[in-house]
């Protein structure tokens, strides 16, 4: 079939490209999250000083959280994960993220909109809290000790792309988790956009 038939079959006015062996060409109209950034939906959230972590499965939990309140009308969709050591951890550690309830959670840090001030965020996100029987949904990296943590230390803030694939509805939350306490070195980040339920 000739291009021209084609073009007269989708209803389009611009020819066609295709490469030498007839695979169409396209080009994406913009970055991944710019159309949610512009529309006020895509929000981040990061520590600003370095923490400690809570050991794995902790109710009494120590991190990073991001929570749907109950009631909020909306959902959250996470996007990307980012985590760094600013010095050699105290123990080599499992990173995870895990799942929660919104139960003990209330707000320690303001998330800002990526097109700034123009919308606020539903979201809670707590640096820790008293939480209820979380699942890890999600294995990040393994964090190692000394030397090794001087390495991760040394390079930029690592990101773990969720792509969107951990969803959370009203009433629920996500949380860091490790496998042992990583001593005062850590520092997390979320970036996540919030739609209509």
């Amino acid at each position: 079939m000739k291009l021209e038939a084609i073009y007269r079959i989708l209803g389009v006015k611009v020819p066609i490209e295709v490469d030498t062996r007839k695979n169409l060409l396209v080009a994406q109209g913009s970055a991944k999250y710019t159309e949610a950034a512009l529309a006020g939906r895509l929000f981040v959230a990061a520590m600003q000083t370095p923490a400690t972590t809570s050991t794995t499965l902790n109710t009494t939990f120590v991190g990073l959280s991001l929570c749907n309140p109950t009631g909020s009308g909306k959902i959250i969709i996470v996007h990307r994960f980012s985590y760094a050591a600013t010095a050699a951890l105290t123990a080599e550690t499992v990173l995870a993220l895990a799942t929660t309830t919104d139960s003990g959670l209330a707000e320690d840090i303001i998330p800002r909109c990526c097109r700034y001030g123009y919308a606020t965020s539903i979201a809670i996100v707590d640096r820790g809290a008293t939480i209820v029987a979380p699942v890890i949904e999600r294995i990040v990296c393994t964090l190692g000790q000394g030397a090794d943590s001087t390495q991760l230390g040394g390079r930029p803030p690592n990101m773990f792309d969720l792509d969107g694939s951990l969803v959370l509805d009203p009433g629920r939350a996500v949380v860091t988790d490790t496998t042992y306490a990583a001593g005062a070195v850590m520092q997390f980040g979320f970036v996540w956009e919030e739609v209509a339920a």
